[in-house]
């Protein structure tokens, strides 16, 4: 009786163990979320998760309106179609994956000053305050890493 006690004791105990190891886990995958302020100061951009890919969208300009004082609209778009969208709500980082160690990649970041869209990675510091966003073309050795600043509590 007191073996099968020990290994019910034993077991539960893995159980619990895996479990906050699990926890450990998925909280790592989301301490990316939150609002940043990119590099430049110039917009805040909230990250965001949708079915288990992270996203991102301007949700504050330093200078939302033009010079006529209009919204500012995507006008460097490549598709005709979409220049006259706002950059204001603008979902500008698509499709991450968490990989490992403060890491997401396999998503692309689009840059309504250019209109262009870049292949792209974010590494997160280990204190959660600020995060490296990589855009590149091809390969992450030919690209731009821009320093972005958590404007949120985690």
């Amino acid at each position: 009786m007191k073996s099968k006690l020990a290994v019910l004791a034993v077991l539960l105990g893995l159980f619990i163990i895996s479990g906050i190891i699990i926890a450990q886990v998925a909280k790592d995958y989301d301490t990316v979320l939150g609002v940043w302020l990119t590099g430049k100061a110039d917009a805040k951009v909230q990250i965001y998760k949708k079915n288990n890919k992270y996203y991102g969208k301007i949700i504050w300009l330093k200078t939302p309106n033009d010079e006529h004082g209009k919204p500012k609209v995507d006008k460097e778009n490549p598709d005709e179609n979409l220049r006259k969208r706002p950059i204001l709500g603008m979902e500008i980082l698509t499709d991450f994956v968490y990989d490992e160690d403060y890491t997401w990649e396999d998503g692309d970041i689009y840059d309504p000053k250019s209109g262009s869209t870049y292949s792209c990675k974010m590494y997160l510091s280990k204190d959660y305050k600020t995060l490296e966003v990589r855009g590149y073309i091809g390969i992450s050795l030919f690209g731009r890493t821009e320093i972005w600043k958590r404007v949120d509590e985690q």
